[in-house]
């Protein structure tokens, strides 16, 4: 029913079912990973009006699993990415694991996926920093490079009073790179593909 990438290097699709309505996979070498794409395999979906919260476990020092809140995923929106660095260290919130005696290894790490009402799931608050940027990296990119430019050109801005006249060189206006920076970014914000017509 569901599969789990870790950070580009390992699909799993053999979850672990703990209970009817919670499954689990085992993550070895967890500590290198960035991040854990959970998606439905397309083979059984969620019952009408259910769909799964996605829970992230670390190996605590004390024994116990700590379980986080990740997110969720529907057959609406059969897969998630979601950011675990930084989520190794810290307190679990509730969880609907409860104290099942799920096997742990301490240098494994562990998904859960359980099945719950959507009422519920969108009501529930994950981890912050487990939220992956909606934001594509072209978009990404593209501001990054509007912002290197514009602020590249602007440390060599001098008044005109500063300028030393020289014949072979052309200058540009600090408000000719800002209108440009603008235009831009306003074009960027209704469109972005608006270069590829």
């Amino acid at each position: 029913m569901f599969g789990c990438l870790v950070a580009g290097r390992l699909v799993q699709t053999d979850v672990q079912q703990v209970a009817e309505d919670k499954f689990v996979f085992n993550l070895p070498d967890y500590e290198t990973a960035n991040h854990v794409v959970v998606f439905m395999l397309g083979t059984v979906p969620f019952p009408g009006g259910m769909g799964g919260a996605v829970y992230f476990s670390y190996p605590d020092p004390s024994g116990l699993p700590v379980w986080q809140l990740l997110g969720f995923i529907t057959n609406e929106k059969p897969s998630a990415i979601f950011k675990i660095t930084g989520l190794k260290s810290g307190e679990g919130g509730q969880h609907p694991f409860g104290m099942m005696s799920i096997p742990q290894t301490p240098s494994v790490a562990q998904v859960g996926v359980s099945i719950e009402p959507l009422e519920q799931l969108v009501q529930q608050t994950p981890v912050a920093s487990a939220t992956v940027s909606t934001v594509d990296s072209f978009t990404q990119f593209t501001q990054k490079m509007m912002d290197s430019l514009y602020n590249f050109s602007s440390s060599f801005a001098v008044t005109q009073a500063q300028m030393t006249p020289n014949p072979s060189e052309m200058f540009i206006p600090a408000s000719v790179i800002l209108k440009w920076y603008e235009n831009l970014q306003r074009r960027m914000v209704q469109n972005p593909n608006f270069w590829k017509s």
